[in-house]
């Protein structure tokens, strides 16, 4: 809601509703510039905190007063996600780090050009959503995406494979679980031209080279008990596939994705996979939203973290 009074009169008030209530209290600040820098608003702000008042944002930019500078509100939906963790009364993955990769890798040409693919990230975002409502504290590694990763998750953005893997590998040794959800690219062009080629007239021949493997070298990490979470985005033999990559990247469970169809795959809303797990065990599942295909997989990894 909005309210505009003393400071008093606001801290009052929250205070008033946690007690009343018993219930997670969401503030969105948005204010005055001037206002919101005020030491006795960041003050009362610190306060609420310590009460067990949970705030998002604001954000920054011009604001109806002309000034610029933090204090607009922050975008509604962002302030509907952020509700999410407090109202999930499941908090199965309380205490455990979570490490994801989402989105594309962007291999360069030239400083203009990319070879990359189609993945939007939304995959990715939906698991960090899921992971981050039962409690997880969550990191996502992202390449370049269509969509922006939930309020509270922190963000490492990348733009290339091997720098992935550089994150991903600097990351490993204080996460518990591991979901690699990004469509990585598995070549790169072997020397990128320093500036921008130019049309010849001539067919242009581009020399690749393979990237590194991503999801095989966090299988090889598998210290500590730590789950390892894979998905394998197929056109064709779908289950033969992952199978075979469950096996050879030692993974406890893949995530086979169809990305071939209207409704499943890069940039869709809704997908078409299947589960299978260490041991050969395959679980097929219809066409659903990527948000219930999240959550269906953190309920998965949620048993695996409890058989560990």
């Amino acid at each position: 809601y909005y309210y505009s009074g003393r400071y008093q009169d606001v801290i009052d008030l929250a205070t008033t509703t946690l007690l009343a209530t018993r219930a997670p209290l969401l503030i969105a600040p948005a204010m005055n510039t001037n206002m919101y820098q005020h030491p006795a608003t960041q003050q009362n702000m610190a306060t609420l905190k310590t009460r067990g008042a949970v705030f998002v944002g604001p954000d920054s930019g011009r604001l109806a007063c002309r000034t610029v500078g933090p204090g607009r509100l922050i975008d509604p939906m962002t302030i509907l996600e952020a509700c999410v963790p407090l109202l999930r009364a499941e908090k199965d993955l309380a205490g455990k780090r979570v490490v994801i990769t989402s989105g594309a890798t962007h291999e360069p040409i030239d400083p203009v050009r990319y070879i990359g693919n189609r993945s939007s990230g939304k995959m990715g975002r939906a698991i960090a959503l899921e992971a981050l409502a039962r409690g997880a504290e969550v990191t996502v590694v992202s390449g370049p995406s269509e969509v922006a990763i939930p309020h509270n998750v922190k963000l490492v953005s990348i733009q290339t494979a091997t720098e992935m893997a550089e994150a991903v590998a600097s990351l490993m040794h204080e996460c518990d679980i591991f979901v690699a959800a990004a469509a990585v690219g598995d070549y790169r062009v072997d020397a990128p031209a320093a500036s921008k080629r130019k049309k010849s007239g001539k067919s242009l021949e581009l020399r690749l080279v393979e990237n590194p493997d991503v999801l095989a070298l966090a299988g090889s990490d598998r210290k500590n008990g730590k789950i390892i979470v894979g998905f394998a985005a197929e056109t064709d033999d779908l289950i033969k596939n992952a199978t075979a990559k469950v096996k050879q990247k030692n993974l406890d469970l893949i995530v086979a994705n169809q990305v071939n169809t209207p409704d499943s795959g890069f940039g869709s809303d809704t997908t078409t996979a299947a589960f299978v797990d260490s041991k050969g065990k395959v679980e097929e599942l219809p066409n659903m939203s990527k948000g219930d295909l999240a959550e269906m997989l953190m309920d998965r990894v949620a048993k695996l973290t409890g058989a560990r």
